[in-house]
């Protein structure tokens, strides 16, 4: 349950803090980190907050997209949940960036596993993201637009992973749109461009972010390969993808 707050002063709001609560966030001005870890399931974003945040205070369950705000090393993060696929983060991630002054987030899910390379519980840093989705089509480009993750956070990403004796595999992930595709040699052709994973997300997250001038990065722990049909479980997709998210964490605590 949500803890009652005062609201601001209408004479402080800000044009930002005049558009929220959102109808997707319940949240108020300064209810909300600046540096946001965004998982897709909001049951992780709860594991998050319960096992590593302290002072924790619940700022969103509208939709049951939890969201909370505490203290990590005694540095204020958030983490809330941002849904599956391209639509359900494009919404969350442009709230938070342009709505509640939110500066980087830090997208932390599973993926699949498509290079050679790859095995299960890896963790992958999205450098780009490919995707099969047009949601670039909305800025009205006159080409192509390559999504790619803020460099500053990736080099950090990196680090923190080499401090925890993590390495990660850094490359270019797969946005994709559609979990069950009717192609079924669409990984294949993915895995020929030495593309690294699928998932479903971080083309818009990143989108978002170099549209409203703020910092994304997606950190992807190797939750199966479909190529190979080896998978973890759902309570282990869930609970069991810890050291991605303590890296996280790091570099969260460095802005």
């Amino acid at each position: 349950m949500q803890t009652p707050r005062r609201a601001p002063s209408p004479c402080a709001q800000t044009l930002e803090s005049a558009r929220v609560p959102t109808p997707h966030n319940g949240a108020i001005e300064g209810d909300i980190a600046k540096t946001v870890l965004m998982p897709g399931d909001p049951l992780r974003a709860k594991f998050i907050a319960d096992t590593y945040l302290e002072d924790v205070r619940c700022f969103n369950t509208v939709r049951n997209m939890l969201g909370y705000t505490g203290t990590y090393q005694g540095v204020p993060v958030s983490v809330m949940g941002g849904g599956m696929g391209m639509p359900s983060i494009g919404i969350y991630s442009y709230e938070l960036f342009n709505f509640y002054g939110v500066e980087s987030i830090i997208r932390v899910g599973s993926a699949g596993g498509i290079a050679d390379e790859v095995k299960v519980r890896d963790v992958v840093a999205g450098m780009g993201a490919c995707t099969n989705s047009n949601y670039a089509h909305q800025y009205q480009l006159p080409g192509t637009y390559a999504p790619i993750a803020s460099f500053d956070l990736l080099e950090r990403a990196v680090a923190a992973g080499r401090d925890q004796g993590v390495e990660l595999k850094v490359g270019n992930v797969l946005s994709s749109d559609t979990f069950y595709d009717d192609n079924d040699q669409a990984t294949v052709s993915w895995q020929k461009m030495g593309v690294l994973a699928v998932e479903m997300e971080a083309a818009a997250l990143y989108m978002n972010a170099a549209r409203a001038n703020k910092k994304a990065l997606c950190l992807l722990t190797i939750s199966d390969l479909p190529l190979k049909g080896e998978s973890l479980s759902a309570e282990e997709r869930q609970t069991s993808f810890t050291q991605m998210m303590e890296i996280a964490l790091a570099v969260a605590i460095q802005e």
